[in-house]
């Protein structure tokens, strides 16, 4: 029977159905990496309005159970609730401990494409396990390799060595063995000395050379370490060698790659690499002692 209320009579004849999770306790799926099948899902479009429900009104960022709500159903993160002291951003109402289940149901009905789309991923993954298929997809963009600043720079291997190239001068070889001399004649350089990088491209790749100085507790050192660039999978694939020394002495490291999916300063700090005390480099160094000069040689190969 018609109402009189031609809004009421249109929403009777086009109900909405919203699919939901056919076991609502199972928010997480058990394989975050394998995309769904997108042929036989029917509710994979997700309007913006709905990803704007889904939005918490402080971080901005996606929300996941506990969602909390207020009185009047304004929704946010639980992560942000101790940080508007229980108290409802939009109206300022005592937020209390209500959970908003039906918006929870809701994302659980959902699924989404990576953010790394534009990366080359095109998996799609339920909406409670998004987060952390993309905390590892392999897609994912890596951060700038360079040293010498905070450099917030991210994307692909590509973007990232015409990012080296152009934008940081770091100098740029071919092949898969070095050669090079380190030379600081200055004593606070000496005291303060950091070579950047160097990158080198050998067998399709692009790895990194890293040379500098460091405190290791009291005692001032040099340590240079080579970086891949690619994920930690593909480095293993790879190993090093590196070569200082004078004065009929030598010092030898061998090792493995470090992906640049670990920071510079990991990598440092962990000490993977060719240590060499100050006092030795001097001594390598000859003269007064006064003056660094540094050969350092090396080689990178692949791995059968």
């Amino acid at each position: 029977m018609a109402s009189g209320n031609p809004f009421f009579d249109d929403l009777r004849s086009k109900p909405e159905v919203i699919d939901l999770p056919q076991n609502e306790d199972r928010l997480d799926s058990e394989s975050v990496n394998e995309p769904t099948q997108t042929a036989t899902k029917p509710n994979l479009i997700v309007s913006s309005n709905v990803r704007e429900l889904l939005e918490c009104p402080v971080c901005l960022n996606a929300m996941y159970p506990p969602i909390h709500q207020c009185l009047n159903g304004h929704t946010l993160c639980s992560g942000c609730k101790p940080r508007v002291h229980n108290r409802c951003p939009t109206c300022r109402h005592e937020l209390g401990n209500i959970r908003c289940l039906a918006l929870e149901k809701v994302a659980a009905s959902l699924e989404l494409p990576c953010k790394y789309q534009s990366y080359g991923c095109v998996g799609i993954y339920p909406y409670y396990s998004k987060l952390k298929h993309e905390s590892q997809c392999s897609y994912r963009p890596y951060s700038c390799p360079y040293a010498g600043s905070e450099c917030t720079v991210v994307g692909d291997i590509p973007f990232l060595v015409a990012h080296l190239k152009d934008d940081h001068k770091v100098d740029m070889h071919s092949g898969s063995t070095f050669n090079h001399r380190y030379v600081k004649s200055n004593p606070h350089e000496v005291e303060n000395a950091t070579w950047m990088l160097t990158v080198f491209s050998c067998f399709g790749q692009y790895f990194c050379l890293h040379f500098e100085a460091f405190q290791l507790g009291m005692a001032p050192v040099y340590i240079a370490f080579l970086r891949f660039m690619g994920d930690d999978n593909e480095a293993k694939n790879y190993s090093y060698s590196l070569e200082v020394g004078g004065n009929g002495r030598k010092l030898i490291w061998q090792g493995v790659p470090r992906s640049i999916r670990d920071s510079h300063r990991k990598v440092r700090d962990s000490f993977d690499g060719l240590i060499i005390q100050r006092n030795m480099a001097l001594f390598f160094s000859g003269g007064d002692r006064k003056e660094l000069k540094l050969r350092v040689t090396g080689r990178i190969w692949k791995e059968q």
